[in-house]
This record gives C-alpha cells, structure tokens and sequence, in this order.
C-alpha cells in the first residue's frame, strides 16, 4: 500500500514549510526530513539553521540535493516524509545542467513507490513578473511544469498565503 501525497505550494515566506512540518508532526508517524537546500553562502546557511530550529527534535534529517528517489523508495508506512523542497531540488539540477526530464521521472517514480505519507513543499512562481534574464524564464517555466505534474499526482493540493491554507483539491 502507498502512502498519501500532499503537495503544500505557496511564495516565499508563506509558512508553507511550518505548515509542512505541522502535517508530519500531526501524522504521528515516525518523521523524515528529505533536505534538498545546498548551503552555498553564509545566507542560506542562516535559513537552513533557522527552519531546523523550527522543526525542534524528532526528526530524521537526510541532505538529498538532487536525487530523493533514491530516500523515498527506502521509507515504511510507519514514517511520514516531508520533501523541503521541489523548489531547491530544480534550481540545483538546473545549476548542475543535468537533464531535468530524468530526474523528475526518478522522482516522479520515487514517490508512486513511496509507502511513507509524503508531503512536499513547493514553490509557486507564476504570480510575478516574468523574469528578465533567459536562465530564470526557463526556471519559472520548469517550475510551473514540475508544480503541475505533482499536483495532478498529489491526494491533497494546499496553498499557503500568509501562514493560511486553502485546501484546492483534496481533504486534510
């Protein structure tokens, strides 16, 4: 039996991820952090620091940059997985060039194998302006895509806009 899908989109600052977390703590399940943030400037290293200080003890953390399929088809039905974020894991296959249509089909493939409740965190980008330079078009393109394709797979969509969920498709 596969585990339920959550998809948990919103901007940045939102409090898509305290809702994230909220959902894997309510679960009672046994917690799984899958981090796909690379700490690359002191900046990102505060956030990083920051959301573990939110997220408190209870929690089994694995750094997966780039390919959590490979951590999503180890978990159990007694875990609940919480993917932090869709967001990170593009913007880093994108800075490492790699083909994107094959990694999201690894993790596409990885969450149908899932038998852990899984919810993940995502960005949504198409609100805003549309970007000046060529690099960020493709990224806001990609993410757009990648966000609908989990969306479609997803038993539950929730939107986050300033800490308040709004529930598009499914139930909690």
């Amino acid at each position: 039996m596969f585990g339920k899908l959550t998809l948990v989109i919103g901007g940045a600052a939102s409090g898509k991820s305290a809702f994230a977390e909220n959902l894997i703590v309510q679960s009672g399940l046994s917690r799984v952090y899958l981090a796909t943030a690379r700490v690359l400037d002191d900046e990102m290293g505060v956030k990083v620091e920051r959301h573990k200080q939110m997220r408190g003890t209870g929690w089994k953390t694995l750094e997966t940059p780039l390919s959590p399929a490979d951590e999503l088809t180890d978990l159990h039905a007694n875990e609940a997985v919480l993917l932090d974020c869709a967001t990170m894991w593009l913007m880093n296959h994108l800075m490492d060039e790699t083909d994107i249509s094959v990694a999201e089909k690894a993790l596409i493939d990885g969450l149908k194998s899932c038998k852990a409740d899984c919810v993940i965190v995502t960005n949504e980008l198409g609100l805003g302006i549309v970007p000046a330079d060529a690099l960020s078009r493709k990224f806001c393109q990609k993410q757009g895509e990648l966000n609908q394709r989990l969306a479609t797979k997803a038993d539950t969509v929730v939107n986050v806009i300033a800490g308040l969920p709004q529930i598009l498709k499914g139930t909690l």
